[in-house]
């Protein structure tokens, strides 16, 4: 007899130690990624951004290569074709070194794909300039913050679906008639890890972790009506479908 209720108590006991398991996961996860936020929370100082700023923040070094080439096109001096090519059609155009960076880009033979030309774009020069512009002035995370802030959101999610596992595998252990409570306490740290990651999410739509808190404030500030800032916050989504086709021919060819 004593055996026989014993094996019973051992099983309904263990969700106890897993419980704990799941709070100082989750609870360690929520701490880092909310001391990344404290720690990045400078404040950035200037009264604005300019449009390839702005796409910087939202998108990084290939949003403003994006940004970039539609300006080209929607200027003249280049053709983007919703076959994925880029075509220069004045070559003597440019006016900064980004632009200028792009139509070098497409090279000596006047015509290139838009995926190869956005990557070699987003290297250059003139938008590291930007980027340093930004980690200046506060607006921006620099490197080493990004991966931080990257690896955090790694870890939080990681919390999130472990806190999830330990509290299904609690649940079934225990007789029915006991998941109830069981399942109450798992949902804590449960509800904790899912509320900072959806604030991590919400605070970063694109997932990349450009911006700085005090950037992203400016940027939410930006208005939405005007094309090219809508396609610097936003990407090439917003495009009108020619040339959403033209870029989505190379996100096709190569898939994230």
């Amino acid at each position: 007899m004593a055996g026989r209720s014993v094996l019973p108590y051992n099983l309904i006991m263990v969700w106890v130690p897993l419980l704990l398991v799941a709070f100082v996961v989750s609870g360690v996860a929520c701490a880092r990624v909310c001391r990344d936020a404290v720690a990045g929370d400078t404040r950035g100082h200037g009264d604005g951004l300019t449009v390839r700023e702005a796409a910087y923040l939202a998108g990084g070094p290939l949003r403003v290569a994006d940004l970039t080439l539609v300006g080209l096109h929607r200027s003249g001096l280049v053709l983007l074709a919703h076959t994925g090519w880029a075509t220069v059609v004045d070559g003597t155009g440019g006016r900064d070194e980004v632009e200028r960076a792009a139509l070098g880009a497409i090279g000596p033979g006047g015509q290139a794909r838009i995926g190869d030309v956005r990557e070699l774009a987003a290297a250059a020069a003139g938008v590291r300039a930007v980027a340093d512009c930004l980690v200046a002035r506060g607006l921006a995370l620099p490197e080493d913050a990004r991966r931080v802030t990257a690896a955090g959101a790694r870890e939080l999610r990681g919390a999130f679906l472990v806190t999830l596992a330990l509290g299904a595998g609690s649940v079934l252990l225990v007789p029915a008639g006991e998941r109830g409570p069981v399942a109450a306490w798992f949902a804590l740290p449960l509800v904790a890890a899912g509320l900072c990651l959806l604030i991590a999410r919400t605070g970063d739509p694109g997932h990349h972790c450009w911006a700085s808190p005090a950037g992203r404030r400016l940027l939410a500030g930006l208005s939405a009506h005007d094309p090219m800032t809508a396609l610097a916050r936003r990407g090439t989504e917003v495009l009108e479908p020619e040339l959403r086709a033209a870029f989505r021919v190379h996100d096709r060819q190569h898939p994230a």
